[in-house]
């Protein structure tokens, strides 16, 4: 920060930071509370979005959290209440389970995917300050009932959100029940007048009618033949339950002896599903007042989880930031420099301390284009309009930004650098990047925006306009010009950049950052730019072909069945399966059995039906083509595809592909080949030369663990899946089976993934005691492994971070969470997060090496994309041999480790012919 420690704006006018906090009622203003079924709600939440798609990279299932937060955020955007609590069932007994023991007995088994994310729930509210209530003995609808009962004697409006119709019960004028018709997103409300239309019977007689009818839900059995509009029909007839017990002789025909045989048992039902009103709760109504969330608790968390569109949701849900101190900003005015004279300047008056570029962009028909840039140094503002600028000032200009003795500050270099190089400037001395810096520090966040990281870290707020709103302290000039946000952007990114300074050196992370991370950014931008040849007729040839499948696939599907269907419909799907087919059931779903990827592929295994064949060639093909579909969206007008690379995705170091994903192309089956086939040499070059790591992440289990085992597999070159097999199963290595090879394979990465013996059982489709079996005796035969993931947790619980072989740490805080399951999620990134990460490190400093070689030779040959542990080159003519002496060096030289890094390399005239 500056001298005073205060945020400084380049405005030079005093802004005052305030911040938005729900507004107080007046005494005038009717209050109102929404309490939530906490259980119910996590439960609809569960099977309303696919548990597949909603995990964190540890391998916890978050479906169920996310979409509770979702709809508990929209409850409060619409219902607008001023007191918010959620209320959770305990596991253990209540008074009702000890009344009737077979009280909710028909209930199917909690799935295991839900298991702990009620906890995280918990932990979400703790953090969004929300009181969340349990109470020992009793159930959350009695909670419920209380606080409703509490809220209407204040004179409260209460909302209560609950799957469970007992709660019809609680309804009054002030007491609504928002009651889910369809998942989370339909949640209507029920007022006495809804109730009477469907039940024909008053809420307060609700659960009477339950009583007689009973409950599915509850495994409370009604009287035999009395329907809703038969018990309906008695209530109002004699006045609720008790005047019908009091006149059971005068009600004939079977239904009236069927009532007297059952009497005791509907008392029982009343009992039962009569919700208490009058609990001792350990929370009164004023402490549930809704509140600003704590910022920096949602952001840990959010991180944890990998939630990111929510954590804006959440944030725009509560219209404003948390309180922060009022604080005076001065900063000088910005000049607009338009001559060499003037550049120059005001270049010198910077003495050589670090200056902040930000780009101006407008968007044209090509994409994004450079049009001017801001230059903020400690003590001065500047902007710098590309068009119109003097031939002498343009090339005072490019001195400076390739300058790489004037040291440069900004965020996102890697685009900056893109950009201007369209307009042949060269960027260069760039020594900080504070998105790399950001991420650096943590790892672990999910946004790493200028605006987002200058809020959270400085609580500043980077506007495009002085009057923007939310209440922040506000980073604009006022001006209405692309001068403006961009000085704002600048001056945010030099007190990052100043604010992340010491973290980074305390982190251990400044080496990473200047020798690692920042350099590779540049090399990164260069393969961007350079991007693959594609050929564009063979794609076209594979949609074709894929179309053709499609179709064929799906008229043989037809023809099986005798109709046509929707075959990416799963109801339908149910339908033809199960009840016309007869198919053995699936997981059950709450929309009936699982027809996804692993259902479908148990199923066959298990009938081999014709129709689950063409079924599954039908959708194996669709995947297919969407992804050919994609490529050829991205193929430019040079014929190039030129992907993105992220750095700052994987909290463990990995670098990520994106427009178009590069590193999700299948490369094991026989169409993903074709595809690869695509990517092939462009002009003027001889071939393609790919190059990468075998085993490489065990590898480096070999070295951090010191198991002499697989240190003398890898050392005399044994197969090592084969080798460990052989030990595993007590057979010789000519014995080990594809299937016993397979198990050790996946077990062995698995534990580098931190895999518990459910997820390898799962993964393997065996049972959980074969898989902890198999476990158990690798361990046994292998115990520095065992013993080094023993110690790597311990160590980084007392540490609070783990560290890669190069240093990079990733911190871990919920490692001592009295939150089991954050703790769990903990525990699997700091077994993954170090050999993952040092791998990543390890192919990142291959990388510098290559590009440092090709340009030192000074060779035409280039690298054009990373995929994982495989680096793809496209090699200029009478140089093959040469790069691939540099390229083999260079990577085996990436590490010293106890073991070797073994480079394989193969040459091709497209990517899948260079595979080996």
């Amino acid at each position: 920060m500056s001298e005073t420690n205060k945020p400084v704006s380049p405005a030079g006018d005093t802004l005052t930071a305030t911040a938005a906090a729900p507004e107080e009622n007046s005494s005038q203003e009717r209050k109102r509370l929404l309490v939530i079924d906490g259980h119910s709600m996590a439960f609809r939440a569960f099977y309303a979005l696919p548990a597949d798609k909603f995990s964190t990279d540890t391998g916890q299932h978050t479906n169920a959290v996310y979409g509770f937060t979702s709809m508990l955020l929209v409850m409060i955007r619409e219902h607008k209440p001023t007191h918010v609590a959620v209320a959770f069932d305990l596991d253990t007994p209540t008074f009702r389970d000890q009344e009737y023991s077979e009280y909710k007995g028909g209930r199917s088994k909690t799935p295991q995917e839900f298991h702990g994310q009620v906890d995280l729930i918990i932990k979400l509210m703790e953090a969004m300050r929300i009181p969340t209530i349990s109470m020992d003995g009793f159930e959350a609808d009695d909670i419920i009932a209380t606080l409703a009962t509490q809220g209407e004697a204040a004179g409260w409006d209460v909302l209560v959100v609950s799957g469970d119709r007992d709660a019809f019960q609680l309804i009054t004028d002030s007491v609504t029940v928002l009651y889910p018709k369809k998942g989370i997103s339909d949640i209507p409300p029920m007022d006495a007048a809804a109730v009477e239309a469907k039940y024909f019977v008053s809420p307060g007689h609700y659960s009477d009618l339950a009583a007689l009818v009973g409950e599915t839900a509850d495994n409370l059995p009604g009287v035999p033949g009395v329907g809703p509009k038969t018990a309906a029909k008695w209530i109002n007839q004699y006045g609720g339950l008790d005047g019908i017990l009091e006149n059971l002789d005068a009600i004939g025909g079977k239904v009236g002896d069927a009532l007297r045989a059952n009497v005791e048992e509907v008392k029982r039902n009343r009992r039962l599903n009569h919700l208490l009103r009058d609990m001792d709760l350990p929370v009164n109504l004023e402490t549930m007042l809704l509140q600003q969330p704590d910022r920096d608790a949602i952001e840990e968390l959010f991180d944890a989880l990998q939630f990111n569109t929510l954590r804006k949701r959440l944030i725009d849900t509560f219209g404003g930031e948390e309180q922060v101190e009022d604080t005076e900003v001065h900063a000088p005015q910005h000049v607009v420099l338009t001559n060499e004279k003037e550049l120059d300047d005001w270049l010198d008056s910077t003495n050589q301390l670090p200056v902040a570029v930000q780009l101006v962009t407008e968007q044209t028909t090509a994409g994004d284009d450079a049009v001017g840039l801001a230059l903020v140094s400690p003590s001065a503002a500047a902007y710098v309009a590309f068009e119109g600028l003097d031939a002498d000032a343009e090339r005072r200009l490019a001195e400076w930004l390739e300058d790489l003795d004037a040291p440069k500050v900004i965020h996102d270099f890697k685009s900056a650098y893109k950009l201007l190089s369209v307009r042949g400037l060269e960027l260069a001395g760039v020594v900080d990047d504070t998105a790399i810096s950001a991420y650096l520090i943590q790892p672990d966040r999910r946004n790493y925006d200028l605006a987002d990281l200058a809020q959270y870290h400085l609580k500043l707020s980077v506007a495009s306009a002085a009057t923007s709103g939310g209440g922040q302290l506000e980073l604009s000039l006022g001006e209405d010009d692309v001068a403006a946000p961009a000085v704002a952007k600048a001056f945010a990114s030099l007190e990052l950049s100043e604010h992340f300074a010491g973290q980074l050196i305390e982190r251990g992370a400044n080496q990473l950052l200047a020798g690692l991370d920042l350099p590779l950014s540049w090399v990164l931008a260069r393969m961007e730019l350079d991007g693959i040849a594609v050929a564009v007729d063979k794609l076209d040839g594979l949609l074709d072909g894929f179309s053709t499948t499609i179709n064929a696939a799906s008229s043989e599907a037809f023809r099986i069945i005798g109709k046509e269907i929707n075959l990416g419909s799963p109801k339908q799907l149910q339908t033809v399966l199960f009840d016309e087919l007869e198919l053995p059931k699936t997981k059950k779903i709450k929309t009936g059995y699982s027809t996804d990827a692993d259902a479908l592929n148990d199923l066959i295994a298990k009938t081999q039906h014709p129709f689950l064949v063409q079924l599954l060639a039908y959708r194996d093909a669709s995947k297919l083509k969407q992804t050919v579909e994609g490529l050829k969206k991205s193929v430019a007008e040079d014929g190039r595809i030129h992907t993105t690379y992220a750095q700052t995705v994987a909290a463990t170091g990995r670098l990520s592909s994106n427009n178009p994903n590069l590193q999700n192309i299948p490369v094991r089956s026989e169409e993903g080949r074709r595809i690869r086939e695509v990517f092939i040499v462009g002009e003027g070059y001889e071939t393609l030369l790919t190059a990468d790591y075998s085993q490489i992440e065990m590898r480096i289990m070999a070295h951090l663990s010191g198991d002499e085992g697989l240190i003398q597999a890898f050392r005399q070159g044994e197969d090592l899946h084969r080798f460990v097999g052989a030990h595993i199963f007590g057979v010789a290595p000519e014995e080990v089976t594809s299937e016993m090879r397979a198990k050790v394979k996946a077990m062995s990465y698995g534990l580098v993934y931190g895999l518990s013996s459910f997820g390898l059982s799962k993964q393997l489709k065996i049972s959980v005691d074969e898989a902890r079996t198999l476990m158990k005796d690798y361990f046994a035969r292998f115990g520095a492994v065992r013993d080094y993931l023993r110690g790597i947790v311990e160590q980084a619980r007392k540490d609070g971070f783990t560290s890669t072989i190069e240093g990079r740490r990733r911190y871990l805080p919920d490692l001592n969470s009295d939150n089991r399951q954050l703790r769990e999620m903990s525990e699997r990134a700091a077994l993954n997060a170090p050999i993952q990460g040092s791998a990543a490190d390890i192919i990142k400093k291959a990388m510098l090496g290559v590009d440092a070689g090709l340009r030192a030779q000074k060779l035409s040959s280039r690298m054009l994309l990373q995929v994982h542990d495989e680096l793809v080159l496209e090699v200029a003519p009478g140089e093959r041999e040469t790069v691939e002496k540099l390229v083999r060096e260079q990577m085996a030289a990436a590490a010293e480790l106890t073991v070797p890094l073994d480079v394989s390399v193969g040459v091709g005239s497209n990517w899948n012919e260079a595979g080996h």
